[in-house]
């Protein structure tokens, strides 16, 4: 077992472990860590735990304070100059005519380098834009080229159904979101319907994906022949959270709905052995 804190450097980012390093590190407090970009400073969302060393990339990095107010009052300047590095770098890349969208600018903590964020249909060359950044600068400049789910991200906004993105508040990584899902949930595939801002399939969909993959386990496929208490039918229809299946019987020309557990009883259990 290891000891380790949870930290995260956004609001709805990535959780990374770090050895506390014998400090009794408490949840909602800020710290200052080392990372592959230097020196960061970040919010801790998991106080002290063991877990497994399994569960963790060894050798972890340590923390090397606890947040003092001078370090959030450099937080606070570093996002300030950002907002005016934005406006510099929107401005050069109108002067070099380049088809890019900037969407965000950040500074690492220790101001060891300033961060562009955009999006871009294809590759850009942006040499002479970073040339003239760094001269103004005086610091590294890192453009990083980021798709759209990461832009909505980033920005946030309000979503179909009404409320924040779970992107922007909570989801920490992108899971893989599939038009099958859409489809296992009866949903219209219209794209406007099951698409979020950011023009790619919502997220939520994969969140009930799980339950309806079991509940289909239990339940005949479309098209498949099965005997109701009636005569021989065909699935036609099936409601997969309510076990509800729609049966068109052949020989009464007609669509009969029954539930799983109704066919269970009328002694219907060779299609219940299907996994």
């Amino acid at each position: 077992m290891v000891e380790v804190i949870g930290v995260r450097f956004k609001k709805a980012g990535k959780i990374y472990y770090f050895d506390p390093d014998q400090l009794v590190i408490e949840q909602e407090q800020y710290v200052i860590v080392e990372t592959s970009r230097g020196i960061e400073f970040g919010k801790v969302v998991i106080a002290n735990k063991s877990v497994d060393m399994e569960d963790v990339v060894l050798p972890l990095k340590k923390v090397i304070r606890i947040a003092t107010k001078k370090d959030k009052c450099t937080v606070i300047e570093n996002k300030k100059n950002a907002e005016e590095a934005y406006q510099v770098c929107f401005d050069k890349i109108n002067e070099h005519q380049l088809d890019m969208n900037l969407v965000d600018v950040e500074y690492t903590f220790d101001r060891n380098k300033v961060i562009f964020y955009f999006t871009a249909d294809g590759r850009i060359d942006f040499r002479n834009l970073v040339k003239d950044l760094a001269s103004i600068f005086k610091t590294r400049i890192e453009l990083r080229q980021i798709g759209v789910r990461d832009e909505a991200k980033l920005l946030g906004g309000i979503g179909p159904c009404g409320r924040m993105l779970c992107c922007s508040t909570f989801l920490g990584d992108f899971e893989p979101v599939s038009i099958k899902m859409a489809k296992d949930q009866n949903l219209s595939l219209n794209p406007a319907k099951i698409s979020g801002l950011c023009g790619r399939l919502m997220c939520c969909l994969k969140y009930e994906n799980d339950d309806y993959e079991e509940a289909k386990k239990q339940l005949p496929d479309l098209g498949e022949k099965i005997q109701t208490p009636i005569g021989e039918g065909k699935v036609v229809g099936l409601n997969i959270l309510e076990r509800v299946i729609q049966i068109e019987v052949i020989e009464k020309e007609r669509v009969v709905e029954y539930t799983l557990d109704e066919l269970i009883e009328q002694g219907v259990v060779d299609l219940m052995t299907m996994e």
